[in-house]
């Protein structure tokens, strides 16, 4: 396997304050990755310098899709999820007067390639390329066990059922690497068993790396090959679940006690 994204020194500073410091992370394509540590560990801070919402204080982003490399760090965020790169929120951020369906078209068309022409006469290429949209589109809501609620608005969802159409947004972009940023919060034991399923399930059918934050140990165990560990914007430990469960740094930092094989 080839790294897919490398993370040197990556710092981020707001005002006095060091939010992440000389962060160094490696992700190989096709990895399934968690990203654990404490509130305030500066988790979603790496998630939105990988997206550009913040630029780097300092450090690099390297984004291998293919075999050429590309520096990310500080790119604007639409550049970044037309490379392949594409995210969840912790705080869910759907188009929540849209309709379900149309969430998800909204978040496919940055990838059409009809000109000014065809999509103000809409032309015989506008059309088939808007039924290609909503054909794959439709597949995405499929998957995600909300078909049926295609013509539904967004605010009118289940809270889990919000959180699996903002995956299906991400989806629809077509990435390489997804971010997830707490899948399973506001979840119960069920549904996160169930998110755990589809999680992996994704990734192995859609050919993604992926990179997960979450506090439920439970699925961070269960999927994860590798862990990275933050506390106060600097990593603490990684390696596999085992050896992250029994790391005594990282039990008296995040997880208080081993955690049990799962």
């Amino acid at each position: 396997m080839s790294a897919i994204l490398e993370v040197r020194d990556l710092t981020r500073n707001f005002g006095g304050l060091a939010a992440l410091s000389d962060v160094d992370m490696d992700l190989e394509t096709g990895e399934l990755v968690g990203l654990i540590g404490p509130n305030g560990a500066g988790k979603t801070t790496v998630f939105n310098l990988l997206t550009g919402v913040y630029p780097p204080s300092s450090g690099t982003i390297t984004f291998t899709p293919d075999d050429a490399p590309i520096k990310i760090g500080g790119s604007r965020p639409f550049d970044i999820c037309r490379a392949g790169i594409a995210r969840t929120f912790q705080n869910i951020r759907l188009f929540k007067d849209l309709s379900v369906l149309e969430n998800v078209v909204t978040a496919m068309q940055q990838s059409q390639r009809y000109g000014l022409i065809a999509s103000f006469f809409h032309t015989s290429a506008w059309y088939r390329a808007e039924q290609d949209v909503r054909e794959r589109s439709l597949d995405l809501l499929r998957i995600m066990g909300l078909e049926d609620k295609s013509g539904e608005l967004a605010r009118n969802l289940s809270y889990g059922e919000q959180r699996h159409l903002e995956i299906a947004r991400a989806l629809a972009t077509d990435p390489r690497l997804l971010l997830l940023d707490e899948p399973a919060a506001g979840m119960n034991p069920a549904e996160t068993a169930q998110l755990t399923e589809l999680i992996a399930w994704i990734r192995q059918n859609f050919k993604l790396t992926i990179l997960l934050i979450e506090h439920d140990m439970s699925l961070v165990m269960a999927i994860c090959e590798r862990i990275y560990v933050l506390d106060h914007g600097v990593v603490i430990a990684s390696g596999t679940p085992h050896e992250v469960r029994h790391n005594p740094r990282v039990i008296e930092a995040y997880l208080g006690e081993e955690v049990t094989d799962v």
